[in-house]
């Protein structure tokens, strides 16, 4: 009897010490937070930009709070990506802390009423989070869905509340929903573009000071209608502000960084010396521009044009940087089609509309190929304190043209349907660059060539080599950033114009082919805003833009085909287990207790 009792003493014993034990370890994993990322394209794990940004409390002292009105009652599709949305902002709170808060909110819930007034303010005249309206099939029957797939962020500093928005899935007209099954490209963007969005909302919302980018005028660049999108997309995070020189050294003074978008006119002496005393003084410098002239409607209407040099004088002053823009053309098998009305058929591969590759830079990783029309050659001149970097290239199918070419529509004809522009098309070694990055120090270009009486005086100014270190970036195509845009009347003002950028976003498609429905989807815009935060030094949203979440298709087919089996081995195969692990105990105990 006593031994029974012991035997049963040790054994609740053991029992209870396992007990605690689990116990114990279920509260130390509630406190600790482990997760493994196995993906290959880690779509669970944040980029090293984002955790270093969130872990700087000099980013953002005070807490952010986001109010997410993406909850309730949704399709699966839906609810998926509201758990991914979930498991992103706990890996910000992570890392963040209690600078960060998230609350998520079904906007569908309360009175008429209440549900009423919660959609207008959540819309605020467009201003805010745009309703998405969905058609799905719930129970056999159609079903209709408004929902608000945003957030609102609000931060407090020196007791001033600083709100913001941020918009996840694209917002619907009203009367016009989309269907479930035609929202998976959709979702698969979001997914892609989540990390983005919320880290942009919050740069936003707790930035204190924005650096100063100017757009020059005077040379015939693009004016500020023609520049709509490349402005709005780099507004929120820089002061954007227009600039003529007119002679005077203080009209580069509180600028960051300079955009040259394609000038027409040759740059006098005085602007080239404030613009390399710009450099010098460290000042960033972003060139979009082309050698050459050409005029495309007699192209189109003739078929055939000549170039011509423009002589802008700024190359020279690029030179002495690093970079050598020459007076040619590149041609790229790798090219967008041409329509041609009067051609045996209506599309002509253009091989001066080329597709550039992008470099292994983290300016252009995993961006997609970008439009370059009558892209000139850019070649690289050695400096000892400069490294010079190709940003974009041809492909290896690739030659440049002579020098001021003749332009010939008939040219493309010439090559047939698979064009071999050189002996051996696979060979790298043939790519072309036509967009250069330099980064160091540099000898002013205006050295040796001032009198010392200027040099020498102390209201000039004059610096013959850099301060600090300094980036210069070119890209041979002047229409790189431009839209086209329309007008309508100001009706505050009298003969005056209010303008706005066509619907066709120019950065992303190109207007003439996606009016002929030809989907080719160009990183013009993504390209625009890396090359701006690299060179303005901020490369907090480099990592993210770049990465790529591949969301794989279900192969309908093979469900349809393999269902029956795997329904079969979830019905059975835990009942086998079972089966089998009751069979191998009680051959256990027969084997104990028969000795």
């Amino acid at each position: 009897m006593k031994l029974n009792f012991t035997k049963g003493l040790y054994n609740w014993t053991v029992l209870g010490l396992l007990a605690a034990v689990l116990v114990l370890l279920n509260f130390i994993g509630s406190m600790l937070y482990f997760k493994l990322d196995m993906t290959k394209d880690q779509r669970y794990s944040l980029a090293n930009s984002t955790v270093t940004y969130l872990s700087n409390k000099e980013n953002f002292e005070n807490r952010i709070s986001i109010q997410i009105y993406l909850d309730g009652n949704m399709p699966s599709e839906l609810k998926n990506f509201q758990n991914a949305l979930k498991d992103k902002l706990k890996d910000f709170k992570r890392i963040a802390g209690t600078r960060i808060e998230f609350l998520f909110t079904d906007p569908n819930v309360g009175t008429e009423d209440e549900i009423n007034a919660l959609r207008a303010q959540l819309y605020d005249r467009g201003k805010g989070i745009l309703p998405l309206e969905i058609l799905y099939l719930k129970d056999g029957t159609q079903s209709q869905m408004l929902l608000f797939p945003g957030a609102l962020l609000s931060y407090s500093v020196n007791g001033i509340t600083k709100e913001g928005v941020v918009q996840f899935l694209p917002g619907t007209q009203p009367g016009r929903p989309y269907a479930l099954e035609q929202m998976s490209e959709m979702i698969e963007n979001a997914l892609n573009n989540l990390e983005y969005n919320l880290l942009s909302a919050m740069r936003r919302l707790t930035q204190t000071s924005k650096p100063t980018i100017a757009f020059l005028q005077g040379h015939g660049e693009l004016n500020p209608a023609q520049t709509m999108r490349a402005r709005a997309l780099i507004s929120p995070y820089y002061q954007i502000k227009d600039v003529a020189l007119n002679d005077s050294i203080a009209a580069l003074k509180d600028v960051d960084g300079l955009i040259i978008a394609d000038p027409q006119t040759p740059f006098s002496q005085k602007d080239l010396y404030l613009i390399d005393q710009f450099v010098m003084r460290g000042g960033k410098l972003l060139c979009f521009m082309n050698t050459l002239a050409l005029d495309e409607d007699t192209l189109n209407a003739t078929g055939m044009t000549h170039t011509t040099r423009k002589n802008l004088l700024l190359d020279r002053l690029l030179f002495d940087y690093g970079i050598k823009i020459k007076e040619n053309y590149v041609l790229d098998a790798n090219c967008a089609p041409k329509i041609v009305p009067f051609a045996e058929t209506a599309f002509l591969p253009w091989f001066y509309h080329m597709l550039a590759t992008p470099s292994l830079h983290p300016i252009t990783r995993n961006v997609d190929p970008i439009s370059l029309k009558y892209a000139n050659e850019i070649e690289f001149v050695q400096l000892p304190k400069a490294q010079l970097t190709p940003i974009l290239t041809s492909s290896s199918n690739a030659i440049p043209s002579g020098l001021q070419p003749l332009i010939n529509l008939a040219l493309p004809l010439n090559y047939g349907k698979n064009p071999k522009l050189v002996d051996n098309p696979e060979d790298p070694i043939n790519k072309l660059c036509v967009a250069g990055l330099s980064e160091g120090f540099y000898q002013s270009h205006f050295k040796n060539r001032i009198v010392a009486e200027f040099a020498n005086s102390k209201d000039a100014n004059y610096l013959e080599q850099s301060q600090k270190e300094t980036k210069i970036l070119v890209v041979g195509n002047g229409s790189f950033i431009r839209n086209s845009y329309d007008s309508i009347l100001d009706p505050q003002k009298i003969n005056s114009y209010l303008y706005r950028p066509i619907a066709i976003n120019e950065l992303k498609v190109d207007a003439e082919l996606a009016q002929r429905r030809i989907p080719i989807i160009f990183g013009n815009q993504e390209l625009f805003q890396n090359m701006v935060d690299y060179m303005m030094g901020d490369n907090s949203v480099l990592d993210i833009r770049s990465r790529q979440i591949d969301i794989k298709e279900i192969d309908k087919e093979k469900i349809k085909s393999s269902s029956l089996f795997y329904k079969s081995m979830n019905m059975m195969l835990p009942l086998l287990l079972i089966l089998a692990l009751a069979f191998i105990m009680n051959w256990i105990r027969k084997r104990r207790y028969t000795r």
